[in-house]
């Protein structure tokens, strides 16, 4: 007598409400998903045009990728060589493991939440299966990518002139970690290893759109939490009594891209930073105060103090800390907003592993 056993059904969930840009990173089975055909049973294996549309478009706008096949590792990656595709896709988990574990692994190796990715797939079982495990994971079947992923979840609010770059910012910092892991020096060794350089420039127009794409995504460095437009801040990059300087950090992996924004307002005796941000993925650099102490330097030499605005969101402690660390103290205190004041005698020399470079 066979027994069979039928997939559990998808947890019965209420619709998601559309988020636009919440999926951050679309992972895509292979056969009969990717192509057409069983790769390890055909043998030869039809490319599905209409995917690799939606995978060049989405990549176009920042959106992720990466693969959760059961098949043979490197028969697969062959494959995806061979077609000209294995540059698209992040980190591919190709083995026999349950897929959701995939995903798990996904998420933990490309610093993701588990509702920022969607799973394409085209057999009812892998999407139930998927659904048990890891409810939080958006479900696509194959047949239905034309409709499922052009849907808001998966267009950014944001498209800067950096989304296009965002695959290879990734592949980067994926690098990075294996060279890490191996590393057997310190963590300034380390750091020095990379070559990295930090350049801080005043913002031009062609800035502002990761600029307003910065405010809004960065809140754990964010020093006030508040958001600007594009017009806003085009508006403030132009007055004679602001400055809006922009940093970015390369090294010898890649670019970071624009990863850090300060706003000071020098109308007063005192200037006030009332922006201060920095990108959380470059905090393990050692670089979170590179900008800040830039800024002190600029205002001792201009004569002039300098005093910032902190607000506590429940997220930007780091932030707190680095001004802490930088030598800012509380002066005066409205509601939740704190007014810091600088001892600039206290900045500090910028770490000897990081090349700073200004332009004025």
């Amino acid at each position: 007598m066979t027994t069979t056993t039928e997939a559990p059904a998808p947890a019965a969930a209420p619709p998601a409400k559309p988020v636009q840009g919440r999926i951050k990173c679309v992972v895509w089975d292979l056969d009969n998903t990717l192509w057409d055909g069983v790769l390890l049973e055909d043998g030869e294996v039809t490319v599905r045009p209409g995917v690799i549309e939606h995978i060049r478009r989405l990549d176009a706008m920042g959106v992720l990728h990466s693969v959760a096949s059961k098949n043979d590792h490197e028969t697969a990656m062959a494959k995806l060589r061979e077609l000209g595709l294995e540059e698209m896709f992040l980190a591919p988990r190709i083995g026999w493991n349950p897929k959701s574990e995939s995903l798990r692994q996904l998420a933990e190796k490309l610093n993701l939440g588990l509702d920022a990715f969607a799973f394409v797939d085209d057999q009812d079982f892998e999407l139930a299966e998927m659904a048990y495990s890891l409810p939080q994971v958006t479900r696509v079947n194959a047949a239905d990518i034309d409709t499922e992923l052009v849907k808001p979840d998966y267009r950014p609010r944001f498209v800067s002139d950096e989304s296009a770059q965002r695959r290879e910012m990734y592949r980067s910092q994926l690098e990075r970690d294996e060279v890490r892991e191996e590393f057997t020096g310190t963590n300034e060794e380390f750091l020095a290893s990379l070559e990295m350089v930090f350049t801080i420039a005043p913002a031009a127009r062609e800035d502002l759109q990761r600029a307003e794409e910065l405010t809004i995504r960065t809140n754990q460095l964010n020093s006030t939490g508040r958001t600007y437009s594009y017009d806003e801040l085009d508006a403030l990059r132009e007055s004679p009594d602001h400055l809006l300087l922009v940093a970015t950090l390369t090294d010898r992996f890649g670019s970071y891209g624009k990863i850090g924004l300060a706003l000071v307002d020098r109308s007063g005796p005192d200037w006030r930073l009332n922006m201060m941000l920095m990108s959380c993925r470059v905090m393990s650099r050692g670089v979170g105060s590179v900008l800040l102490n830039h800024l002190m330097e600029r205002a001792r030499e201009a004569g002039a103090g300098l005093v910032a605005d902190f607000v506590p969101t429940g997220r930007n402690r780091m932030m707190q800390i680095t001004y802490a660390f930088s030598g800012f103290r509380e002066v005066a205190k409205d509601g939740d907003r704190q007014l810091l004041a600088a001892d600039l005698d206290r900045a500090q020399e910028q770490p000897g592993y990081v090349t700073v470079r200004v332009t004025r």
